[in-house]
């Protein structure tokens, strides 16, 4: 399954992930890795959870982001 993560960084420089489609599915890293490596671990843990509760899983997302320059 596919879910857009959004990456900010706070005021200490830490970066946060969090994940629209899964309110209050948020994470943290020391740096941009780490904060993807523990966003996927935190979905993961959301999704067994909603399944195991018997709640529907937000479907997956087909889409591309992509910049253009102009």
């Amino acid at each position: 399954m596919r879910y857009r993560v959004v990456l900010e960084t706070d005021e200490n420089g830490i970066i946060v992930a969090r994940v629209p489609a899964l309110p209050g599915c948020l994470s943290e890293g020391a740096t941009r890795a780490e904060a993807l490596r523990n966003i996927q671990e935190a979905i993961e843990g959301y999704i067994e959870s909603m399944e195991a509760h018997g709640e529907p899983v937000p479907p997956s997302i087909d889409e591309e982001i992509v910049e253009v320059s102009v």
